[in-house]
């Protein structure tokens, strides 16, 4: 992935979601359910650190907590970039703080959100694809077997951090104030229930994306796999370890990608996620609002009723649907 920005953009703004950071009762549990899920977990100093197989990207840390929090967010610029954004958050009045314990480095930028979650802008090579993933045909040729035997093929590993979604209780603010900070721009959102933002240099549909909720957290991390045949293999790979509680097989409207979430110990999700919907750099792309239920799934089962709920605040009554 390049290090440089493309020669002739001017404008300024994150391209990558570095990693995020969250807190948990037991690390042990969460190394469980991520390596079930096919990511690589490396203990580090009293903390957990995940991988995609093939990658020496750590993509999301963890650390030991009374209950699972989102802890910090990590995002990556370009070097040249990062004294227009010193200059930037300046003239917005954002206050810099230090970065919080357990970081994987006080580097950067460091600021903390309009709901108070701590940011971070550092230096760092681009991590989202600079082409829309290569899909393979769904057809298979005639006149051979095409569907391996149940059990003949490795475990589902996905290849790389796609999104994550936090829930906040005004989004239409949340949006405003990444849009405004960090250069992200609206893909699509449905009222002021759901948004979807991506990176201006190119990314896919969505980066980070917003519900509403009574309080904040984090929801759901996303993680692309080659193959809507991953997706399915996938969430027979999670119940057949124990975790039967999850959403899809299924496709989303906004994104358009496929998915299915498996429920981790605390409540929240990780997703397996193909063929989402991507914006290369310099797209001029045109936000839609639909209805909330014109938005939220194009077919699939019916999702959880817990699904929104947020369990980083678990006093707190189940939010509404997803867009």
């Amino acid at each position: 992935m390049s290090q440089k920005r493309l020669k002739g953009t001017e404008t300024v703004g994150v391209h990558s979601l570095d990693h995020f950071a969250l807190t948990v009762p037991d690390l042990e549990e969460a190394r469980r359910f991520f390596e079930a899920f096919g990511l690589e977990a490396k203990e580090g100093e009293g903390t957990l650190e995940l991988y995609t197989f093939g990658s020496h990207h750590m993509w999301a840390r963890l650390q030991h907590g009374p209950a699972k929090r989102l802890h910090y967010l990590s995002f990556a610029a370009y070097a040249e970039d990062l004294s227009h954004f010193e200059e930037r958050l300046g003239k917005l009045g954002v206050e810099r703080v230090d970065g919080p314990q357990g970081a994987l480095d006080k580097s950067g930028i460091w600021f903390r959100d309009l709901n108070g979650t701590p940011v971070q802008i550092r230096v760092g090579c681009k991590k989202t694809p600079d082409t829309k993933q290569a899909i393979p045909p769904a057809q298979g040729p005639a006149a051979v077997r095409n569907a391996p035997l149940r059990g003949f093929l490795p475990p589902v590993r996905p290849s790389r951090l796609s999104h994550i979604l936090l829930l906040v209780p005004d989004v239409p603010a949340a949006v405003a104030f990444y849009e405004s900070t960090l250069g992200l721009r609206l893909s699509d959102k449905s009222g002021d229930v759901v948004a979807f933002t991506h990176a201006m240099h190119g990314s896919d549909h969505h980066l980070i994306a917003f519900a509403r909720s009574n309080g904040t957290g984090l929801h759901h991390s996303s993680w692309d796999v080659p193959t809507i045949d991953d997706i399915g293999r996938g969430a027979g790979q999670m119940q057949d370890a124990g975790y039967e509680h999850g959403w899809g097989v299924g496709r989303h409207v906004l994104g358009s990608n496929y998915f299915y979430y498996a429920r981790d110990p605390w409540g929240s999700y990780a997703e397996y996620s193909f063929d989402i919907d991507y914006i290369p750099e310099g797209t001029v792309w045109e936000p839609t609002s639909p209805p909330e239920d014109n938005s939220f799934y194009l077919w699939g089962p019916n999702p959880p009723e817990d699904f929104t709920h947020n369990y980083e605040c678990s006093e707190w009554p189940i939010a509404p649907k997803l867009g």
